[in-house]
């Protein structure tokens, strides 16, 4: 502890030697520092708040049917970009900054001021937000902070425009573009029909279906003519056995309504007329499902056509045989055995019951061929039918995706309307100005108060810091301690010093002169501190 304070003491003798440097170093600092201070321009803050209101009641209305815009989002990207070049650039130009810049060097320079200068704060929950610049004209600064004030409102207002007109565009272009697409499939789909007619599926049957359902019914008619060429030999073989037994065979079937006169209506085999009926009833259910020209139908035209042809020649040659018979009667009115005389009504029945079956085989039969040949055309086209099939597939699954995308698209468009629409809408995002930019009269910089005894205690510090360094630049040893201690060397013996009456006169007129020159100092620091309250720079 006592070399501390020999050391501490050793110091102050030795800062003592150049107290005059100290005083004149901390007079010139306080000086300069104090004139700096007084000549600093006076910095005027301009504020402003606004609030933003995101609350509106067309959100929940339009739910579902317009994109909800994320607000909060918009807005808290916007107070980030507020301050960008762009900006800045407009704030320059409507707060009529630029008046007074000859040099770009002098735009990059007041560009960069204002980026540090302006502040934004907010909250962002409540989207309060505060807008501040500070300039040594207050017109000045309530000019930028308008200017910022209108760029935020507008600009938020302005960027959602934007992108609303920006998405109806991109749609409109790709509406124009699936609708181009939209047409190029359905004439290709169009031409692709027109090239395979009557290899198309039909009701949403494929070629495989098509081949079995003909060789089904193929495989039907073909059992109905066997048993229809059955029966018709089981008739023959009794109308044999019948004839057999009689001398004259009864081989006529008079088919007669009576009615009253003298002539007779003719009717073809009861079977005939059936076969003819159903036939109809067919062909009617059959165009109500089918067009005129297809196969099933035109088959059964085919097949009516010629058992009414059937039809009628068998009623030609039952009036021939009748003429024939009538007139063979009245040349030979011999009296017939009482075995042969009269028609044998068996015979009679048996032979309509042949001429049925055999127009029922002719039916058939015809029938069968005309199935037989559809179902061979059918097996021709065995390798083009799936190809078409597939190739039909392909263009109706374009045809669909390029329809569904097309209605997609006028949806959204609709919906972006809406959207735009909505957001253009000042109930969806209101901007309310709290407080509109006002200047106080008093500055907000510099601090010259503050400043000035910042001064002082520096320009103290600078004297007292050149002392030190003086002194340990130009060392004086006050004390044998510390000479021993420099020299590592036995100190003999030390001489005093003895002060004359004049030296102790001089030395107290230099403690006097130096407490005057500190005194003096702090006395110009409270001048200083009176003339900044006297010209309301304080």
């Amino acid at each position: 502890m006592h070399e501390v304070v020999r050391q501490i003491l050793s110091y102050l003798r030795g800062m003592w030697q150049y107290r005059w440097y100290g005083v004149a170093m901390s007079w010139l600092v306080c000086v300069v520092g104090w004139v700096v201070v007084f000549l600093m321009p006076n910095q005027y803050e301009a504020t402003a708040r606004v609030h933003v209101d995101t609350q509106s009641v067309l959100k929940p209305l339009l739910s579902g049917l317009a994109v909800q815009p994320n607000v909060d989002q918009q807005i808290a990207m916007m107070s980030r970009t507020l301050i960008s070049r762009p900006n800045l650039e407009r704030v320059i130009r409507m707060s009529d900054l630029d008046i007074k810049l000859k040099t770009n060097e002098e735009r990059e320079r007041l560009i960069d001021g204002l980026k540090k200068q302006i502040k934004l704060a907010g909250t962002g929950r409540d989207n309060l937000y505060t807008i501040t610049y500070a300039a040594t004209k207050p017109e000045e600064a309530k000019r930028v902070v308008q200017s910022l004030l209108t760029i935020f409102v507008e600009g938020s207002l302005g960027d959602k425009r934007k992108d609303a007109d920006s998405a109806k565009r991109f749609i409109d272009e790709q509406i124009k573009l699936y609708e181009q697409k939209l047409v190029v499939a359905e004439n290709a789909l169009k031409e692709f029909k027109r090239q395979n007619i009557g290899m198309m599926p039909s009701q949403g049957r494929d070629f495989i279906s098509k081949l079995q359902e003909s060789q089904n019914r193929l495989a039907q008619a073909r059992l109905e003519l066997r048993e229809a060429e059955n029966s018709r030999d089981a008739f023959k073989k009794q109308v044999t056995a019948v004839r057999e037994g009689i001398q004259e065979p009864d081989l006529l079937a008079d088919r007669v309504i009576s009615g009253g006169s003298s002539e007779v209506e003719l009717r073809a085999s009861p079977e005939l007329e059936k076969r003819i009926e159903a036939l109809k009833l067919k062909l009617d259910a059959l165009q109500l499902s089918y067009t005129e020209r297809h196969p099933d139908v035109i088959a059964t035209k085919r097949v009516i056509e010629q058992l009414e042809a059937q039809k009628k020649a068998d009623i030609a040659k039952l009036r021939k045989e009748i003429e024939a018979r009538q007139a063979t009667a009245q040349a030979q009115p011999a009296v017939r055995s009482v075995r042969g005389s009269g028609s044998n009504p068996v015979l009679q029945q048996l032979t309509v019951s042949l001429a049925e079956a055999e127009a029922a085989v002719a039916a058939l039969r015809t029938r069968a061929a005309e199935l037989e040949q559809q179902h061979n055309e059918l097996k021709k086209g065995a390798h083009a039918v799936p190809q078409v099939e597939a190739d039909l597939v392909q263009l109706n699954r374009d045809y669909e995706v390029n329809k569904r995308n097309f209605e997609t698209l006028l949806a959204r468009r609709e919906s972006a309307q809406i959207s735009g629409e909505m957001e253009s809408n000042a109930g969806v995002m209101d901007f309310r100005i709290i407080d509109p930019p006002r200047v106080p009269p008093t500055p907000v910089a510099p601090k010259r108060p503050l400043l000035m005894w910042l001064v002082l205690a520096v320009g103290a510090g600078a004297g007292v810091a050149l002392s030190f360094l003086m002194s340990q630049v130009r060392p004086v040893f006050n004390d044998r301690g510390t000479l021993q201690d420099f020299a590592n060397l036995p100190i003999l013996g030390t001489v005093g010093m003895r002060w004359t009456e004049n030296d102790v006169k001089r030395q107290r007129r230099g403690i006097v002169a130096l407490a005057a020159s500190v005194a003096s100092l702090f006395g110009s620091f409270g001048v200083a501190m009176a003339l900044l309250s006297l010209t309301g720079r304080a």
